[in-house]
């Protein structure tokens, strides 16, 4: 591949990942306002089932059709589903908790997981910079966290188990390697939402666990709603930009180098600011700040650091290819 194509596959990744970054961003918010009137497994279920009209009308034809939904890695898609789900879940319930950029900024420390898992399960090796950037990031995160003091939020922990799931899921996907298209991950994905999603609601749909439970816990364990139809738009919004977001991510580290669209993802932080202004009044404090800025300077040169050692090969999908 000549230098002129990477260059042009690099700018197409780029724009991918900030889309989806808006994308994303979009959902954050949706959700946020939604969580004083629904549960969150109902809200899930909703965007699923426009999620999946979106995959069939627009993803499907231009990934392959029916062929879209064939693999031979189900159980490896399966597992990126879970991890994804509960990732979701994680970072949801602490947006319902937390003003919006705290959340976010906080779930980006992900970035750092990430290289910490790479030489747990793939014997990657991180040297002394990278793990100077590491300890920095995870500074920021108890800069925002404020364990110990009368500050400290139980919520602002559900941010960071998203940002570890997260990471568990970038490292499956690394698994996969580059055999899967990014509508073949997309459907996948949406399955795993809407089985878990359905799962829950019947399980626990009617509320019964509700009552005394913690505050964090209401927008998982509340009863399911009625539907107002002033928030069908919003429900329309989450279920098109979160599998367009979707697709797009996986498209964008499908065709440009991981390092190159990465930063492009912290799009969603200035994004969440604005939003915690606008919509929900919330301005970030200087702690708040300080977090951010620890955090994603950390991220940042995490990816720096990143585009300055050779690749490391891909793992052999042969071998995880038998279901």
């Amino acid at each position: 591949m000549t230098s002129a194509s990477i260059s042009n596959s690099n700018l197409k990744g780029a724009l991918c990942a900030t889309v989806a970054a808006m994308c994303f961003s979009l959902n954050d918010v949706g959700i946020k306002f939604l969580s004083d009137t629904y549960a969150l497994h109902q809200i899930v279920f909703y965007r699923s089932l426009i999620g999946i009209l979106t995959f069939a009308l627009i993803i499907m034809p231009i990934s392959g059709g029916l062929k879209t939904m064939s693999t031979r890695l189900l159980h490896w898609h399966l597992a990126r589903g879970l991890c994804v789900v509960a990732a979701n879940s994680f970072l949801f319930l602490g947006l319902a908790s937390l003003p919006i950029a705290d959340a976010v900024a906080i779930f980006f420390v992900s970035p750092l997981v990430i290289a910490v898992f790479s030489v747990i399960f793939l014997g990657e090796h991180v040297g002394p910079r990278r793990w100077a950037a590491i300890a920095i990031g995870l500074l920021g995160v108890l800069i925002m966290v404020k364990p110990g003091t009368s500050a400290f939020q139980i919520a602002a922990i559900l941010p960071a188990i998203s940002a570890a799931l997260y990471a568990l899921m970038h490292i499956i996907a690394r698994r996969i390697g580059g055999t899967e298209s990014a509508g073949t991950m997309t459907f996948w994905i949406l399955v795993s939402f809407m089985t878990v999603s359905a799962t829950v609601g019947l399980a626990i749909g009617d509320g019964r666990y509700a009552s005394g439970a913690p505050e964090v816990l209401t927008f998982l364990l509340r009863a399911w709603a009625p539907l107002d139809p002033a928030d069908i738009p919003i429900f329309v919004m989450l279920g098109t930009s979160g599998i367009i977001g979707g697709f797009l991510i996986s498209q964008a580290y499908r065709i440009a180098e991981a390092a190159f669209a990465a930063p492009f993802e912290y799009v969603s932080m200035p994004m969440a600011v604005i939003w915690g202004v606008v919509v929900f009044g919330t301005f970030p404090g200087v702690s708040t700040w300080v977090g951010i800025a620890l955090i994603l300077g950390s991220g940042l040169a995490m990816i720096y650091l990143e585009t300055r050692r050779p690749p490391a090969p891909r793992p052999d999908t042969k071998v995880y290819s038998d279901t």
